[in-house]
């Protein structure tokens, strides 16, 4: 499992294109048959991905860096996998995941093992984990079943379907949320106006991109802001002092990790178009 530490926003301002990636960028989730892991200092949030294939991969890790006797023991998970049929198994309890699939595992579960159903299409789980203080039930949604919305226009090129999972109103958890958001064909912007939550940190991990195609994911403070190059299947740290918004050479899907103080989703700081520089 591989550290990042937390940036103040007056050294951010100073970095190069190269010591953004370094800090802030996700290049690889998904090894065949490996667990990758990053853990960020900006809450303690864990982010990577479980790609069995040929292998089922366990949710294992060296327990010093976490200083608890098995992973979940003061942590909870959110998984979405992004790839084909697979499933999860919880201290002995099979969870199915279709293409889409959530499923959140409370504190305390000792044992999480990840398969996929066909290695010729294998299951790719996208994984966010965040200190709990409190043990909430495992529990799985469709996407058909998370609470949906449409947010957006085609004249502003945002049309996009935003879908929660693990929220205040859908599968409970101690702090972590996580959702969706699926932008339509011909629309490439996603969350502009752009607005930061002080509260609470945030991931994003693009997918459903095209090979050739790129997400230009915009961060910084507003009046410094600051992008990074975004390719399919790669995630971002976002800080909670930092913008989190993006372009697209074409649309593209998105899942977005959140914890912090609380859990309300639109608990945030909208940040007038005017003020970005």
């Amino acid at each position: 499992m591989e550290r990042r530490y937390a940036s103040h926003p007056n050294e951010v301002k100073q970095f190069d294109t190269a010591r953004l990636r370094q800090e802030f960028h996700i290049p690889t989730l998904f090894t065949p048959d490996r667990l990758e892991l990053v853990l960020t200092h900006e809450d303690r949030m864990i982010i990577g991905g479980a790609a069995p294939v040929r292998e089922e991969v366990k949710l294992e890790v060296d327990l010093k860096e976490l200083g608890v006797a098995y992973f979940l023991e003061r942590r909870e998970l959110g998984a979405i996998n992004v790839g084909g049929p697979g499933s999860i198994v919880v201290d002995g309890a099979a969870y199915e995941l279709e293409h889409k699939d959530c499923l959140f595992v409370g504190m305390g579960s000792k044992e999480v093992i990840f398969k996929s159903k066909d290695a010729a299409n294998p299951a790719k789980f996208y994984l966010n984990s965040a200190p709990a203080h409190k043990s909430f039930p495992t529990a799985k949604t469709t996407l058909a079943e998370a609470e949906s919305g449409a947010l957006g226009s085609i004249e502003n090129s945002n049309e996009r379907t935003i879908h929660r999972f693990i929220h205040e109103n859908g599968i409970q958890s101690s702090q972590l949320v996580m959702g969706m958001t699926q932008l339509k064909t011909g629309n490439m912007w996603n969350t502009m106006p752009a607005h930061v939550h002080p509260r609470r940190m945030e991931a994003y991990m693009y997918f459903d991109l095209p090979e050739d195609a790129v997400v230009f994911h915009l961060m910084g403070e507003p009046n410094e802001t600051r992008h990074i190059v975004m390719r399919n299947e790669q995630a971002v740290i976002s800080p909670s002092w930092s913008i989190h918004s993006g372009v697209g050479t074409s649309n593209y899907t998105f899942i977005w990790g959140m914890a912090g103080d609380n859990k309300a989703y639109a608990d945030m700081d909208a940040v007038p178009m005017k003020d970005l520089k």
